[in-house]
C-alpha cells in the first residue's frame, strides 16, 4: 500500500486509490503518517488536527475517524492498521511506503559526504520526483501550516543540492531546463537563482546570467530592502571579470520563504467606542505625514488602564488598507510586573523575522539590525505599533527612518524627548466622560439592556472610576452572564470595593484591584488557581505546556482554563499558544498569589514549571548533542508535568528559539532551585554557543557556578569551573579562560574523565594563544586519561585534538593518521558533532600536505555537519579554512566566495575573527589584481 502526502492526502492499494474520507478525516491519517510506524498520543492528534479549538466531545470524534480509517485499511486487503498501544494509535506501514518518509531517506542519502555527486544527483533526483504538490493540500489548521512550510523549504534544499551536483558532474544542461520553473515559483530563493546562473555562466550564457542577477537583485530590494548574498555577489564579479567558473557553490542554505506583508495586529477590540477626537487627532498625524519631512508618528500617553492600547490598535485597524505593505507590532512590556522591558534589539529582531529575513541575514548589533529593519521599510509603507513602551531610549531605534511609514507609540510616560527630538505628535488620554463609558457598555451590552437600569450602570461607571480596561472586564461578566440583572452586579463590585479598603488611595488602580478581584472570584477555581500562579512566571509571555505544569495539570485539561482567562479579558492568546496579560493584571495575580496561596504551594509550582524548562530544554540539548556528557543527574520529572515532546533537532533549535527570552527569565528568578539552576545554565549555555550569544552564555554559566557553590557540591563547581573556561576560551577572553580553567582541574583531583575534559580544554586554549606544542602536551594528557577510563567519545574527541596539534606543528603525516582514527572511532559511535570537529583538522593537515581535493572533500562535509548543529561559528570558522584550500588550488573565485559567506556570520555574530576575513579578502584582492 502507498500513501501519499504531497499534494492533496491519498491512499492507494495495488495502485487503486481509496476513500480517505472527509478532510478531518484526512488529517488524522496525515497526523498518524508523519509518524509512521511510531506511536501518537492522543493528545497529540487533538493538538496537530484541532489545535486550541477541539469540538465537543472531541475524543469521540477522533474515534470515529479512527474507526473509519481502520474500515478503510481493512477493505483495502493489504496488511496495513492502525493499533492502540500503551504509548499512543501506531498506523503500522513501513515508513518507505509513505511518500513524505521517502522523500526524506533519500534526501539523506543525498547528503551523505561519502557518497559521490553522480550517486548524489541520482537519488536527490528521485527524491524530487516524488514532489506532486503542496504537502497536505486543501487540510485546515495550524499543524498542516506548519508541515507544508517546513516541506516546501526541504524541498528547496534538496533542489539546491540536487543543481550543485549536477554542476560538479558538468550538467549544465538539466540544471538549465528544470530550475527555470522553480526559480519562478520562488523568485527570492537565492541559491536557486545561483545555481541556475553557475549553469548559464559554465554554459557559455554569461550575458543572460548577469541579466538574471540584475533581475534578482531589484526583486530583493524591492521586496526585502536587502542585497544578494556572498555567493551571488561574488559569481557577479567573477562573471564581470568574464573569468573561468569557479567550484560551484557548496554552501546549503534554508530557502528563503516567499515576501510578506506582515499582520501583526492583535484582534481589533470587540465594541470599541467614544474618543473620537483621539481618533480624529491621529487621523490628522496620517493625513499630514505626506507634507513632512521629519518621521511620522504619535506618541499616546495615560495612565495604567486607561485604553492606550485600544485606541491604537482599533485605530490602527482603522487605517491598516492605507499601509499595503505591512502592519508591526510589538509589546514593549514598559512596565511589565515581573519581567524587564524588551530590549531594542529583540524587538527589531521580531520585525525581521516578520519580514522573512532569514536568521543567518540578521545581525546581531543592534545598529546594524537597525539599519536592515529601516532599509526594509525605505519606498515601503508599513504601519508601526510600539504598545506599552518604557522610555524613549526603548523605542527611538524603532521608528522608521523614511517617510511613507508611520510609528504609533504608546506609554505610561509621556515621551517628552521623543516629541522633541523626532517631532513626534503627542496625544495625552484622560479618562472618558461619563456618557463615552455607558457608551462602551451598550456597545458590548446592547442599549435596551442599559436602559432598563440606569441607575446600576451609572454606579458601574462610578465603581470602575471610568477606566476602560475594568469597564471592559464587568461588560464581559454581563455578557456572559445575560440572565444577570446589572443591579447584582454593581452589588457584587459594591462588595469587591468594601473588602479592598486596605488599598483606598487616589491611584485609579484601587478601583481596577476592586474590579480585578471581582471578576477574579467569578472564575472556576481551577482557573482562579492558574490565574494566580501566572503571577510567579517570569517571562514575557506562556505557552500552554508551560502554563500546564505551573498548575500541575495535563494541558488538555490546562486549556480550557486559558480559554476562560481569555474570555474574562484576564489573559490575551497573542500568537497560537502563548498567553500574556495587561501588566496590571500581571501584578495583582503576584498579590492573589502571596495573598492566597501558601508558600509551599507557590514553590511547588514554581518547582513545577521551572522543572518543565529544564527537562524540556535538556531534551532539547541531548538532540543537538547526543554525545555531550552531562556534569550530574537531572533532579526529577516533577509530579503533574509533561515534559515537551521534541521530534529532531530542528524541533529542538524551534522550541529553544520560542523559548529563548522566556528561559533567560526563569533562569534569573529560579533562586532556592539550585539543583535545576546548575543543569539549566550549562544546558543553555551549550545553545547559546551554538547561536554566538556570548555574553548570555557567560551570563547563565555565572549564574549556575554560584549554584553550585551554595550546595558546595565538588563536582558542580569542578563542571562549573571548566564550563565558564570554556565559554572565555571561545570568546577570547583567554586570561579568565585560564583562571577558570586552573580551579576546574585542581578541583576535578581524582575524578579522571573530569580531569581529561579539563585536559582538552586547555589544549584549546593553548592552540587559540598559539603556545602549540603545550597544546600537544594536554591533547596526549586527556586522550591518556579517557583510555584509562574507557570513554570512547572522549577518545575519539581527544585523538582529533592530538591530531589537530601534530598539524599546527608541521607534522602533517602524523595528524591524518590520528585523524582518521578519531573519524573512525565517531563513525561507529555516531558522534556526528565529533565528525564535524575532526573533519576540520582532517582538512587542514591535508590541505598542507597538497591534497586538495581530500581536503576540500572533508572541509565541504564538516560545514554540513556543523549546518545540522546550527553551529554558526564553526561554520564560518571551516569556511574560512576552505577558502585556504581554494587559494592554494588557484581558484580565487571559490575562495572568495567563503571568506565573504564566513565574514557574513562574524559579523552577525559581532565576533573578532571578522577582521582577519576582511583582511584575507583584501590580501585576495590585491592578488587577483596583481595578476591581471
Amino acid at each position: 500500500m502507498e500513501f501519499r502526502l504531497f499534494g492533496e492526502v491519498e491512499a492507494l492499494a495495488t495502485g487503486r486509490p481509496l476513500d480517505v474520507g472527509t478532510p478531518r478525516q484526512q488529517a488524522v491519517l496525515a497526523a498518524l503518517l508523519v509518524d509512521a510506524g511510531r506511536p501518537v498520543t492522543v493528545e497529540t492528534l487533538i493538538d496537530r488536527i484541532w489545535g486550541d479549538n477541539p469540538p465537543a466531545e472531541t475524543r469521540n470524534v477522533l474515534y470515529s475517524h479512527l474507526s473509519r480509517i481502520r474500515q478503510m485499511l481493512k477493505k483495502s486487503g493489504t496488511d496495513e492498521r492502525v493499533e492502540r498501544r500503551h504509548a499512543g494509535y501506531v498506523l503500522t506501514v513501513d515508513p518507505d511506503r509513505v511518500d513524505l518518509h521517502r522523500f526524506a531517506r533519500l534526501v539523506d542519502r543525498g547528503r551523505d559526504p561519502q557518497s559521490s555527486d553522480t550517486d548524489r544527483a541520482r537519488v536527490l533526483a528521485e527524491a524530487l520526483g516524488l514532489w506532486r504538490g503542496t504537502p497536505l493540500a486543501a487540510l485546515p489548521g495550524d499543524w498542516a501550516g506548519q508541515i507544508r512550510s517546513s516541506w516546501q523549504r526541504r524541498r528547496l534544499d534538496a533542489a539546491v543540492q540536487w543543481a550543485q551536483a549536477e554542476l560538479r558532474l558538468g550538467r549544465t544542461a538539466a540544471v538549465i531546463a528544470t530550475l527555470p520553473d522553480l526559480v519562478a515559483e520562488h523568485p527570492l530563493v537565492e541559491p536557486l537563482e545561483g545555481c541556475l546562473m553557475e549553469a548559464l555562466r559554465a554554459a557559455g550564457r554569461a550575458a543572460e546570467a548577469l541579466d538574471r542577477y540584475a533581475a534578482l537583485r531589484e526583486r530583493l530590494a524591492d521586496e526585502l530592502g536587502t542585497d544578494p548574498g556572498p555567493e551571488l555577489r561574488a559569481l557577479h564579479q567573477t562573471l564581470l571579470r568574464g573569468g573561468e567558473p569557479a567550484t560551484p557553490p557548496v554552501r546549503i542554505v534554508a530557502a528563503l520563504p516567499e515576501p510578506v506583508s506582515p499582520a501583526q495586529l492583535p484582534p481589533d477590540v470587540s465594541g470599541f467606542s467614544g474618543r473620537t477626537a483621539e481618533v480624529a487627532e491621529l487621523d490628522a498625524v496620517l493625513d499630514g505625514a505626506s507634507s513632512s519631512a521629519s518621521i511620522s508618528a504619535a506618541a499616546v500617553s495615560g495612565t495604567a488602564g486607561i485604553g492606550k492600547t485600544a485606541l491604537a490598535v482599533h485605530w490602527a485597524h482603522r487605517v491598516a488598507d492605507r499601509f499595503r505593505d505591512g502592519q508591526l507590532y510589538v509589546n514593549l512590556q514598559g512596565f511589565d510586573a515581573t519581567g524587564a522591558p524588551v530590549q531594542p534589539a529583540e524587538a527589531v529582531h521580531r520585525f525581521l523575522d516578520a519580514f522573512g529575513v532569514p536568521a543567518e541575514r540578521i545581525p546581531d548589533g543592534l545598529e546594524a539590525q537597525v539599519g536592515l529593519y529601516r532599509s526594509l521599510l525605505a519606498n515601503r509603507r508599513v504601519l508601526v505599533v510600539l504598545d506599552n513602551a518604557h522610555d524613549e531610549e526603548q523605542v527611538r531605534p524603532l521608528l522608521p527612518g523614511a517617510r511613507g511609514c508611520m510609528a504609533v507609540v504608546t506609554s505610561r510616560n509621556r515621551l517628552t524627548g521623543l516629541v522633541t527630538t523626532t517631532g513626534a505628535h503627542p496625544l495625552t488620554l484622560d479618562l472618558p466622560s461619563a456618557a463615552e463609558a455607558r457608551e462602551l457598555m451598550a456597545r458590548r451590552l446592547g442599549a435596551d439592556r442599559l436602559a432598563a437600569e440606569p441607575d446600576a450602570v451609572d454606579e458601574i461607571v462610578r465603581l470602575c472610576a471610568r477606566l476602560p480596561l475594568a469597564l471592559a472586564i464587568v461588560a464581559a461578566r454581563a455578557a456572559m452572564n445575560p440572565g444577570f440583572g446589572l443591579g447584582v452586579l454593581a452589588a457584587e463590585l459594591r462588595a469587591a470595593r468594601g473588602g479592598l479598603d486596605e488599598f483606598a488611595g487616589a491611584d485609579r488602580t484601587t478601583d481596577a484591584r476592586a474590579v480585578f478581584s471581582w471578576s477574579y472570584r467569578q472564575l472556576d477555581p481551577a482557573a482562579g488557581t492558574l490565574f494566580r500562579l501566572l503571577g510567579l512566571h517570569a517571562g514575557p509571555d506562556i505557552a500552554t505546556a508551560a502554563a500546564a505544569a505551573l498548575c500541575g495539570r495535563p494541558p488538555r485539561e490546562t486549556r480550557p482554563l486559558l480559554a476562560e482567562l481569555c474570555r474574562g479579558h484576564l489573559l490575551t492568546e497573542h500568537v497560537p499558544g502563548r498567553y500574556t496579560c495587561h501588566d496590571l493584571l500581571r501584578a495583582y495575580a503576584t498579590e492573589l498569589t502571596h495573598n492566597v496561596d501558601t508558600d509551599a504551594e507557590r514553590r511547588a509550582a514554581l518547582a513545577r514549571v521551572i522543572g518543565y524548562y529544564t527537562h524540556s530544554a535538556d531534551a532539547a540539548d541531548l538532540l543537538l548533542n547526543p554525545y555531550r556528557d552531562n556534569p550530574a543527574p537531572l533532579p526529577a520529572v516533577p509530579g503533574g508535568v509533561d515534559v515537551a515532546r521534541l521530534d529532531d533537532r530542528a524541533h529542538a533549535l524551534a522550541w529553544f528559539r520560542a523559548e529563548y527570552p522566556v528561559l533567560l527569565a526563569v533562569i534569573r528568578q529560579a533562586s532556592g532551585f539550585d539543583d535545576h539552576l546548575c543543569p539549566l545554565g550549562w544546558i543553555l549555555s551549550r545553545f547559546f554557543g551554538y547561536q554566538g550569544h556570548w555574553r548570555d552564555s557567560i551570563t547563565v554559566l555565572g549564574i549556575a557556578s554560584a549554584a553550585a557553590h551554595r550546595l558546595g557540591d565538588p563536582h558542580l563547581i569542578a563542571v562549573a569551573h571548566r564550563s565558564l573556561g570554556n565559554a572565555h576560551v571561545r570568546s577570547g577572553n583567554f586570561t579568565d579562560a585560564e583562571t577558570y580553567l586552573g580551579r576546574a582541574l585542581r578541583a576535578y583531583a581524582g575524578d579522571p574523565v573530569g580531569e581529561a575534559h579539563t585536559q582538552r580544554s586547555l589544549c584549546w586554549l593553548r592552540d587559540r594563544q598559539g603556545r602549540h606544542e603545550e597544546s600537544l602536551e594536554h591533547a596526549q594528557r586527556a586522550l591518556e586519561l579517557f583510555e584509562a577510563a574507557g570513554h570512547r567519545p572522549g577518545q575519539a574527541r581527544a585523538l582529533n585534538a592530538v591530531g589537530w596539534s601534530h598539524a599546527v606543528l608541521g607534522r602533517y603525516a602524523d595528524a591524518v593518521a590520528y585523524c582518521d582514527r578519531a573519524l573512525a572511532l565517531q563513525r561507529e559511535l555516531g558522534d556526528r558533532l565529533g565528525q564535524a570537529e575532526t573533519g576540520d583538522s582532517l582538512g587542514y593537515a591535508l590541505h598542507r600536505l597538497g591534497e586538495h581535493t581530500r581536503a576540500i572533500e572533508s572541509y565541504r562535509a564538516t560545514i554540513d555537519l556543523y549546518r545540522e548543529f546550527d553551529d554558526r561559528y564553526n561554520e564560518a570558522d571551516t569556511m574560512v579554512s576552505l577558502a585556504e584550500v581554494h587559494r592554494a588550488a588557484g581558484d580565487p573565485d571559490a575562495a572568495r566566495v567563503m571568506w565573504l559567506a564566513a565574514l557574513d556570520i562574524f559579523t552577525q555574530m559581532g565576533h573578532p575573527d571578522a577582521d582577519t576575513t576582511r583582511a584575507n579578502l583584501d590580501r585576495l584582492d590585491a592578488e587577483t589584481v596583481g595578476s591581471s
